[in-house]
């Protein structure tokens, strides 16, 4: 039986990618410093660290006293926003965390890595679906905070042995179960329901943009789904050397307000959302090429829009 270390585990992200490793099979350790988290999102079932990843010394006391096998890094700051406000914070926690990290696995002798990277890398990509092989220009210290990290990873990995994987992930939602709810400030579909809850109308940034009925369109991706691909990730790591990036999304896009007629279909009327003006660094649309992560690691996506915004409800409520 295997051990993974999963960083940022008490998170939205994170304590589901703790359940689908635990029903895979596996061990697993918790190391959450709870800035974001919420310790009873941590699986019984899990052994729970509370500490910052930031913390060298003793994320690889977690690795060497639990004999780990990889890691899961998902803890990191992620407001794009917030990354523009204040971008020594994202560096110091994003790079910072992942110097920390790397320093810690290294000396511990851990050779598998997963890593949550993100479709910020792409910027405004000047295609649409986005392979890996898009030019990578991130407009946000945020995307630029996630794209160092893989070229960290890539680095470490010429120095030393390590197997990984980097995954981009599109544009995550959904809930696993009711307890699993994405609480986030940021996310569309929090943000209509949170409109929603004080009787106001779900705005609509940008209705002029290139796209079929003018809104901003993106692949959004279960959250269920997601995870079902970190655990296939990391028994790709397990196999034997890999150095590979993966996109995370379904390969189809949907547009806002696609998302808010599917959001009134679940609440059973209208959500009234009203178009106003365009966000800044807002790109048209941001949509996954899934080839190669359903080539090479067999994975794909089963849940479609309706089965995230339904999930989130049933959280939400």
């Amino acid at each position: 039986m295997t051990t993974w270390l999963l960083t940022g585990g008490a998170g939205y992200i994170g304590a589901h990618v703790a359940r689908e490793l635990l029903a895979s099979g596996r061990q697993v350790v918790v190391l959450d410093d709870l800035s974001a988290g919420h310790r009873e999102r941590v699986p019984a079932d899990a052994t729970f660290i509370g500490v910052s990843v930031l913390d060298t010394a003793a994320v690889r006391d977690a690795l060497t006293r639990y004999d780990v096998t990889g890691v899961i890094h998902l803890a990191a700051k992620k407001a794009v926003g917030e990354s523009v406000e204040k971008p020594l914070l994202y560096y110091r926690e994003n790079v910072g965390g992942m110097v920390s990290l790397l320093q810690a696995m290294a000396d511990a002798g851990t050779r598998c890595l997963v890593y949550s990277s993100s479709a910020a890398v792409y910027g405004d990509p000047p295609w649409s679906p986005i392979s890996e092989d898009t030019p990578c220009a991130p407009l946000s210290p945020y995307g630029q905070t996630k794209l160092i990290g893989e070229w960290m990873v890539r680095d470490e990995a010429v120095a030393r042995p390590l197997s990984w994987v980097s995954l981009r992930y599109f544009n995550v939602a959904g809930a696993g179960s009711p307890d699993l709810g994405d609480s986030s400030a940021n996310n569309l579909i929090p943000l209509v329901f949170a409109a929603l809850d004080r009787g106001e109308a779900p705005r609509v940034f940008g209705t002029d943009y290139p796209t079929d009925d003018g809104s901003c369109v993106r692949d959004y991706i279960h959250v269920s789904d997601l995870s079902e691909a970190h655990v296939a990730a990391a028994a790709l790591c397990e196999s034997g050397e890999v150095a590979t990036v993966f996109n995370v999304g379904t390969g189809r896009g949907a547009s806002v307000w696609q998302v808010m007629a599917t959001v009134s279909e679940v609440v059973g009327r209208d959500v009234g959302a009203v178009a106003v003006e365009r966000r800044v660094g807002d790109p048209p649309e941001l949509v996954a090429s899934v080839d190669r992560i359903a080539g090479e690691l067999g994975w794909s996506a089963s849940r479609d829009l309706r089965d995230m915004i339904a999930s989130a409800y049933a959280a939400h409520r």
